[in-house]
């Protein structure tokens, strides 16, 4: 049986590793009992993620269930992560305006704003702080909440059911229930905006399906529970690993900010180097193909082994060491081709300006405790932590 859980936060699976050393194509057995091909090397698995002959649609039988009771059910409607071609092409163009170099870099000064708001508090606040708790929930979450139009009064509402949804130990009831319950909230808002619009995604996209007419107010809900549910898990949990590893790694830790040219280089290559949404690559088969030299048949589901992949000494060298300096983006951290990932732009900015700013401010902070000792997110689909305990010697500034 495949493992997917790490044993090590700075180090793949070793199954995986052993993997894409001797059987890069490899069948294997997922929890679930599914069976299915893996790919653990990275010119594999960038041209799976090209080729419109493996599939994204999440309702087919031979798509990759990891965990029992994970596919969803046709009643709920398609996300944008879920269609192929020719339905996706017009999906993903409606949408990607909103998140393009320039729309992002409107949106800093604000970003900057919630940032040094947040660290202020956790200044003022006891030591040792939950950094999680602190900065790298909160920030990621009012960033999407403002940019979806979403009340940031009910996030503790919307973080509760999305960590249950992205459980690997969340029961078929529960992950439906999270499902329901999302939605409901989701569609409430998207009619409160068709009367009353704002200056928000969710507003925007209505006025654009409305004057379109191709798609309907369900397809802004499934759009809406994408970007709410991934908008702020996914980052919250990078932020986290990324200052874990910042202040375990002292030496690269300082070069990065004695010099602020590299933070994006270095967001670039923790990125690499967690790749904390690995499976979110997973592909079936529409019709026979050859990949690696192996023949996937028609029906047969295929995950990408990411974090292997991202070690790739065909691709990286020394991919195993940490090196903020890399500058790699050929990475697969954010997915490849059709499907890469619609908020990389603000995922990075994110990262980048946290980083800057943190390490700027509180140029004492510190792990308040081991690596070892913290409590990693074994049982989420998204990589991260639960909470990361710091501290710093007071007065910061």
């Amino acid at each position: 049986m495949l493992p997917v859980v790490r044993t090590c936060p700075y180090q793949p699976p070793a199954e995986h590793v052993r993997l894409r050393e001797s059987e890069p194509v490899a069948r294997v057995t997922l929890p679930s009992g599914s069976s299915v091909w893996a790919l653990s090397r990275l010119e594999d698995i960038r041209t799976m993620l090209t080729d419109p002959r493996f599939s994204s649609d999440r309702q087919h039988p031979g798509f990759p269930q990891f965990f029992s009771g994970q596919r969803p059910t046709g009643k709920f409607g398609r996300s944008l992560i879920g269609m192929d071609p020719p339905e996706h092409g017009p999906a993903r163009r409606a949408v990607v305006g909103e998140f393009t170099v320039r729309r992002m870099a409107a949106l800093r000064p604000r970003i900057q704003q919630i940032v040094d708001e947040h660290i202020d508090a956790m200044l003022a606040g006891p030591r040792p702080a939950d950094l999680v708790q602190a900065l790298s929930l909160p920030i990621p979450s009012l960033v999407i909440c403002e940019l979806l139009g979403v009340p940031y009064a009910d996030h503790e509402f919307f973080q509760r059911y999305s960590g249950q949804l992205l459980s690997r130990t969340a029961s078929t009831e529960q992950r439906t229930t999270a499902i329901v319950e999302l939605r409901s909230y989701l569609q409430d808002l998207v009619a409160r905006r068709q009367e009353a619009p704002g200056d928000d995604l969710i507003s925007r996209q209505i006025a654009q399906a409305t004057e379109r007419g191709d798609r309907t107010a369900d397809d802004v809900v499934n759009l809406g529970f994408l970007l709410l549910v991934a908008g702020h898990e996914t980052t919250a949990n990078m932020i986290s690993l990324g200052v874990m590893t910042l202040l375990d790694h002292p030496a690269q830790l300082a070069a990065m900010v004695a010099d602020q040219s590299i933070t994006p280089l270095a967001v670039e290559e923790l990125l690499r180097y967690f790749t904390i949404a690995e499976f979110a690559t997973s592909r079936v088969a529409k019709e026979n193909i050859e990949i690696g030299g192996v023949l996937i048949r028609a029906g047969e589901g295929v995950i990408a082994l990411g974090t292997a992949a991202n070690r790739d000494p065909a691709a990286f060298v020394n991919g195993d060491d940490l090196d903020l300096s890399r500058g790699a983006r050929h990475h697969v951290a954010f997915g490849f081709g059709a499907h890469q990932c619609l908020g990389q732009n603000l995922a990075r900015m994110e990262l980048q300006i946290v980083f800057d700013t943190l390490f700027r401010r509180i140029p004492g902070l510190r792990l308040a405790g081991s690596v070892d000792a913290l409590p990693f997110k074994d049982d989420a689909v998204v990589y991260g932590l639960y909470d990361l305990p710091v501290t710093w010697d007071a007065p910061a500034e």
